[in-house]
Formats: structure tokens, C-alpha cells, sequence
């Protein structure tokens, strides 16, 4: 990964979390620095940063899609703490998770309740 990539990818992941970037460096360079070329090099050096949504609409996008996903709950837990950070209120997560139930199920929308709940609960109040 070049220098400016891994450092665009790092910066836009600390705009989501500012404890994150060096967290997860270190998880993914302990296991090879491919995964920190490929993984966040990919998704959020050349898609989050792209300039057609803004940051906001693109957490409550990925909120939604793993959500709906249901596989993903550390993950789920991570974006919510994130869309928080970025603007998006817990009144806009409760009601994606409202539509997820009717989109992709009530089991869906449990997971995610439970998800929200343990990011409500580290995230500063609104």
C-alpha cells in the first residue's frame, strides 16, 4: 500500500472512530500488510472516500446493509458507534432498524437492536 493511500484509509477511519485507525492497523499488520492494502485500502481509500455521498449517508447506508446482513454484529456495532460519530442520531438508527424489519425481517432488526443498544451505551449521549 502506498504511503498516502494507507494514510487516506487510516484518517478516513478515524473520522469514524478516533481510536480506531492504530487498533486496527496493528490487528490487520500483526497478521500481514496485505490485509490493510486490500481491506481498508479498498473500501475506504477508494469507495467511502469517493465524493458522491457524504460520510453520513454512507454510515447509515452501511448500518443498514449490515443489519440486513445479520453476520456481521461486531461489525454492525462498530458502524453504529461510527454513524453516531458522524451525525447521525439514535432516533435515524431506530428507524433503520424499524425498516430493516420489514425488508429483511424481524431477526434482522433484533440483532440490530441488540447491536445498538451496546453502542448506545458507549457512545456519548446526543
Amino acid at each position: 500500500m502506498t504511503p498516502d493511500r494507507r494514510a487516506k484509509a487510516l484518517d478516513l477511519l478515524g473520522r469514524l472512530d478516533p481510536a480506531a485507525p492504530h487498533r486496527v492497523a496493528a490487528n490487520l499488520d500483526a497478521l500481514s500488510d496485505d490485509f490493510l492494502e486490500i481491506i481498508l485500502g479498498f473500501s475506504f481509500a477508494d469507495v467511502v472516500s469517493r465524493p458522491g455521498l457524504d460520510l453520513r449517508t454512507r454510515e447509515m447506508l452501511t448500518v443498514s446493509a449490515l443489519t440486513a446482513m445479520g453476520t456481521a454484529p461486531a461489525q454492525l456495532e462498530f458502524h453504529m458507534r461510527a454513524a453516531l460519530h458522524v451525525g447521525v442520531t439514535r432516533e435515524e438508527i431506530t428507524e433503520i432498524l424499524l425498516q430493516i424489519a420489514v425488508y429483511a425481517g424481524v431477526p434482522a432488526c433484533m440483532n440490530g437492536i441488540a447491536a445498538a443498544k451496546m453502542a448506545f451505551a458507549t457512545a456519548p449521549a446526543a
